[in-house]
């Protein structure tokens, strides 16, 4: 984003560039504390002076960029190797399935494509029906929907249509690719269902969170660029912002000219949104997202906001957002927490145990990303309760180093025991327990697998939750 777009958009901006970064740079990024005239950085006036621990803080975030840059081809080859045996296996009935089809010379070949071909994630948790114990109207229902939605959405689009239609028994608007104009390709992927079960057509918008391998959705986590918008809004994270639909040289005007094979993520789905609400005037949508899916389903309504889009906001039910990352300032929580007030939005920020990513980016005194609204909980028991902030609210912590690892050995040794004592819908494959492996050495990885938020959704007790969705 050039300069001159600013005046229009933000007040005040600081924006990382790792591709300009040079070996020498990285000492000037720790030792110097005005950094806004390197190649790396561009930013308003009076925002490069930075503190010791911020500098570092932007240190890791450039040369994570960087690492990334490097490392999302290899990234990728690997990701879609693994991707590939695993369906390799599932299509050909297992190991032993895979050897006879071999020697038989009629091993399947898995398709991309095709509705049986799942993801990593998908692989990690197989459950796609939604919760029968929960219907239109229940007060976990518009929960446990967002949460199922927020799954799918790292699914293809051919397995995303027949689980809507074919299990959850609703209508799929579309799956779509966004263009992200920073990145120069289409890297953020969201989905638009229709529920008409309920007295009112419920229209659910999903966000697609970062994928495992997907080196540009890290990216665009760790771009710890930030914009000041104006109006009031407060700082908010660059990274997101691109992933939403930020131009290059125009900020976020009310309207851009689209392009057919460049839809841009904001624009397209508020349009689409204006005329499925203007068809049917009592219908109302959410919007949900896991992980940096969470981050754009709450950025979503706040560029609603920032563009005084009243009826949209005024048709917003919910926001639901699950593992979400921290996307802005206390100033943009404040300017947040009033718009949902004004429109009676109701905003749940679900948090499993210790899960890394809400804990993300870090808030401390040098630093501004702040979580708001309310935030519902779970321990590794699946007890919830709603609080202002997550426990170990920076997740990095010598205290809770040995604690957290023992929760991690228990997380394991849970997934053998909760399929005898909360039923078969809660098996843990193999994969998965390869994941809860890692996570003793890691457990906010572990933590932040969807697999936790569906079993945590379904599990909820009564009284968490106040009674009306």
């Amino acid at each position: 984003m050039a300069r001159s777009c600013s005046k229009e958009f933000a007040s005040n901006y600081m924006l990382l560039n790792s591709e300009n970064l040079g070996f020498i740079d990285l000492f000037y990024i720790i030792f110097s504390k005005d950094l806004k005239d390197r190649k790396f950085i561009d930013c308003s006036e009076g925002s490069g002076e930075e503190s010791s621990s911020h500098r570092w803080i932007i240190f890791a975030s450039i040369v994570a960029q960087k690492l990334l840059f490097l490392l999302a081809k290899p990234l990728a080859r690997f990701g879609s190797g693994v991707e590939y045996w695993l369906n390799l296996f599932s299509s050909n009935g297992g190991f032993l399935g895979l050897v006879k089809n071999f020697l038989r010379g009629k091993v399947v070949e898995p398709n991309k494509e095709s509705v049986s071909f799942l993801s990593i994630l998908g692989y990690t948790d197989k459950r796609v029906d939604l919760d029968k114990n929960m219907k239109p109207g229940d007060w976990r229902y518009l929960s446990a929907l967002s949460i199922m939605a927020a799954k799918v959405s790292y699914e293809n689009k051919a397995n995303i249509e027949t689980v809507v239609r074919d299990h959850w028994k609703m209508e799929l608007l579309g799956s779509f690719n966004f263009w992200n104009d920073y990145q120069e390709k289409a890297t953020t992927q969201a989905f638009v269902c229709r529920d008409t079960r309920a007295e009112e057509e419920l229209i659910v918008v999903s966000f697609r969170g970062t994928e495992v391998f997907d080196a540009d959705s890290w990216s665009s986590d760790v771009d710890l660029s930030w914009y000041e918008l104006r109006c009031g809004v407060g700082k908010v994270h660059g990274g997101f912002l691109k992933a939403l639909g930020l131009q290059k040289s125009l900020g976020f005007p009310k309207e851009i000219e689209q392009v057919d094979d460049r839809p841009v993520a904001y624009y397209f789905i508020r349009n689409m949104l204006r005329e499925l609400l203007a068809a049917n005037k009592n219908a109302k949508f959410i919007v949900t997202g896991h992980s940096l899916g969470g981050a754009l389903a709450i950025l979503f309504p706040a560029v609603l906001a920032f563009h005084k889009e009243d009826l949209l906001l005024e048709r917003l039910q919910g926001i639901y957002t699950f593992g979400q990352p921290r996307v802005g300032d206390a100033k943009f929580g404040e300017f947040m927490e009033e718009q949902l007030k004004n429109y009676s939005i109701r905003y749940i920020r679900t948090v499993y145990c210790n899960d890394i990513v809400p804990r993300l980016p870090f808030d401390d005194n040098s630093f501004m990303f702040k979580h708001f609204g309310e935030c519902l909980y779970f321990n590794s028991f699946y007890q919830g309760q709603i609080v202002a902030e997550e426990p170990n609210k920076n997740y990095f912590s010598l205290l809770d180093a040995i604690p957290k690892r023992v929760n991690a050995i228990w997380e394991l040794a849970r997934g053998f025991i909760i399929p005898y004592t909360r039923g078969a819908d809660y098996k843990e494959g193999a994969l998965l327990r390869v994941i809860r492996l890692i996570g003793v050495l890691v457990p906010g990885i572990s933590a932040h697998f969807p697999q936790n938020y569906v079993s945590a959704s379904r599990l909820v007790s009564s009284g968490v939750l106040p009674t009306r969705d």
